[in-house]
C-alpha cells in the first residue's frame, strides 16, 4: 500500500494568527512621553521592562501600602458608540485612586491592562493619554502595564479595560471610620456627572427613550450633546482632599461608586452609627434628572444607583466642618454640608436621604 505525504501547510506567524508584536512595539513607543509625564522621583525604573521599581518616600515612618483596582464598566460601550477614546481613561485611574483615597492614601503609581481583539494603535493611544492625564490629576505616576490582542476570542473593534493603583499612608493617619460619633458633619463634594457606575441602567434608559447620543437633550442646560454628558470623566479628588489631611482631621471618608449613596456613605461606619442626608442640601445635576424622567427611574432606585451629584463624602467633627469646607473649596471643589451623623437606635439602615 503506497501512502501519500501531508501537503506541509503555508508558513504561519503570530501575525498571521492575529497577534501583531510590532502593533504592540509601536503603542509602547507612543506612549512613553506621556507616561514620562507622571513620573515621580520615587520611580527607579517603569515602562519598558518586565516590572517597574519603586521605592517608598522616605518621609514616611510606618508606612503602610494601600491597593485597589477598578474598572469603568458599560461606560466603554458610549465610547465605542461616539468613538471617543481620549476620556475613558480618566476614570480608570478615578476609580481606583479615588477608592484608596478613602483610607487616606497617597497614589504612587498605577498600571492598566488593555484588551482587545486586534490592536489599533490610535485608538489604545488615546486610551493611554487619558490614563496619564488622569495619573496627573492624581498625582501618581503610570509605571507601566499589560496590552493584550485575543483574536477571535473578543468583540472586534472593541477593548476592556482594567486599573490597579498602590498608594501608602502612615499607620497612624491610616483612615478607618472607627472615630465617627454622632453628631459629626457629612460634607460631600460634587461629582462631575454619573462617574463610571450605573452604565448599564442608563444604556437601557437611551434605548427605551431612543435618544440621540449626538444632539442636546432637553433640560440639561448646555449646548452639549447628551453623549459628551454621559462621557464626561470622573472627578479626581485627590490633591484637593490630600491637602485637606494636611490640616484637618478627617474621621472618614466614602467614595460613591456603584449603589449609589444608599449603599456607600456608611461603609466607613461603625455599627452604631447611622448618616442621615438631607436632600435638599445640594443642587441635582441636570444629567440626573434627564435619567430620572427618561427612564421613569423611581427616586430610591436613583440613590442607589448613581452618586446624584456626590462623588466624595468626608465626615468631620462639627468644630471642623466650616474650615474644612473652605479649605476644599480654596482647592477648586464645590462642597455641601449634606447631613450629619446620628446614633443608631436599633436595625435601622445606616444611610437615610430625606
Amino acid at each position: 500500500m503506497t501512502t501519500t505525504a501531508a501537503t506541509p501547510p503555508s508558513p504561519l506567524s503570530y501575525r498571521a494568527a492575529g497577534v501583531d508584536i510590532d502593533a504592540g512595539d509601536a503603542l509602547v513607543e507612543r506612549i512613553k512621553p506621556f507616561a514620562k509625564r507622571t513620573m515621580r522621583p520615587e520611580v527607579l525604573a517603569g515602562i519598558g521592562g518586565f516590572g517597574a521599581l519603586v521605592e517608598l518616600p522616605k518621609r514616611y515612618k510606618e508606612p503602610v501600602l494601600v491597593s485597589g483596582t477598578d474598572g469603568v464598566g458599560t461606560k466603554l460601550k458610549l465610547a465605542f458608540a461616539l468613538n471617543r477614546h481620549d476620556t475613558i481613561g480618566i476614570d480608570l485611574v478615578a476609580m481606583s485612586v479615588n477608592d484608596i483615597l478613602v483610607l487616606g492614601a497617597e497614589p504612587l503609581f498605577f498600571l492598566d491592562y488593555y484588551v482587545c481583539e486586534r490592536l489599533d494603535v490610535g485608538v489604545a493611544a488615546d486610551v493611554v493619554k487619558g490614563i496619564a492625564a488622569g495619573c496627573e490629576q492624581a498625582g501618581c505616576a503610570l509605571i507601566g502595564g499589560e496590552t493584550a490582542e485575543h483574536p477571535n476570542a473578543f468583540v472586534p473593534g472593541e477593548y476592556d479595560l482594567a486599573g490597579f493603583a498602590v498608594g501608602v499612608v502612615e499607620k497612624a493617619k491610616a483612615i478607618n471610620g472607627s472615630r465617627i460619633t454622632a453628631g459629626d458633619v457629612l460634607l460631600g463634594l460634587a461629582s462631575s456627572g454619573p462617574h463610571s457606575n450605573g452604565y448599564s441602567l442608563i444604556r437601557r434608559i437611551l434605548e427605551v427613550s431612543g435618544a440621540d447620543l449626538a444632539r442636546p437633550a432637553a433640560g440639561l442646560g448646555s449646548a452639549r450633546t447628551l453623549g459628551e454628558a454621559l462621557l464626561e470623566p470622573t472627578r479626581i479628588y485627590v490633591k484637593p482632599v490630600l491637602a485637606l489631611l494636611q490640616s484637618i482631621s478627617v474621621k472618614g471618608m466614602a467614595h460613591i461608586t456603584g449603589g449609589g449613596l444608599l449603599e456607600n456613605v456608611h461603609r466607613m461606619f461603625p455599627a452604631n452609627a447611622v448618616a442621615a442626608i438631607d436632600r435638599a442640601t445640594w443642587p441635582r445635576p441636570a444629567i440626573f434628572s434627564w435619567l430620572q424622567r427618561a427612564g421613569n427611574v423611581d427616586e430610591q432606585e436613583l440613590l442607589r444607583t448613581f452618586n446624584c451629584g456626590i462623588g466624595m463624602v468626608v465626615v468631620v467633627a462639627a468644630g471642623d466642618a466650616d474650615r474644612a469646607q473652605a479649605l476644599l473649596a480654596t482647592a477648586g471643589e464645590a462642597v455641601f454640608r449634606i447631613g450629619a451623623v446620628k446614633e443608631r437606635m436599633g436595625g435601622e439602615a445606616q444611610t437615610q436621604v430625606t
